[in-house]
């Protein structure tokens, strides 16, 4: 991994540098190097904040909260930490879907992503939202980005999975 790492940063591929940080932190972990895997994730965390990355940790799962939960008692990217672990838990009972996502959908891109999940195509998304086509586009582009997905099914499967359901009925 070393090799991987150096590689990526050589080539200014800050993505690859976190992911190959984070997977080194949890080899560490395996290993019983909590100082060492500390360390990796620290660095990772220091990378990742800046940028808003956020997949790479959740991803991860359980091996990783722990580290996470370390990091968020010391560190400068303590209140980073934090999120990423209040990401990770998920909707819970009495806490608001809203806290899932660091960067939550508004209104507007609620009413689009309900609306992906239908056969319409994005000219007539616009048309029963009486707006452009390109407002339509933007709104779909930062759903995209909020919900790391690259598609209109991977949008809905996603927003489904956070319990956003995308296909609830709005009075208006």
């Amino acid at each position: 991994m070393e090799r991987l790492l150096l590689a990526a940063e050589e080539g200014g591929r800050t993505g690859r540098v976190i992911e190959i940080l984070v997977l080194q932190a949890l080899a560490h972990q395996l290993r019983r190097d909590i100082p060492a895997a500390s360390g990796a994730l620290a660095r990772a965390l220091a990378l990742a904040e800046p940028e808003g990355f956020v997949r790479v940790f959740i991803d991860e799962g359980p091996p990783l909260a722990a580290l996470l939960r370390a990091a968020a008692k010391q560190g400068t990217t303590r209140a980073y930490a934090r999120r990423l672990l209040a990401t990770m838990s998920g909707p819970g009972p009495g806490r608001p879907v809203a806290q899932v996502l660091i960067d939550p959908l508004s209104e507007r891109e609620l009413d689009v992503l309900r609306l992906l999940g239908t056969e319409l195509d994005g000219p007539a998304i616009a048309r029963e939202l009486m707006v452009s086509l390109s407002t339509v586009r933007t709104h779909t582009k930062n759903i995209y980005a909020k919900l790391a997905v690259t598609n209109r099914r991977a949008a809905v499967r996603r927003a489904a999975e956070l319990g956003l359901s995308p296909a609830r009925n709005r009075s208006s």
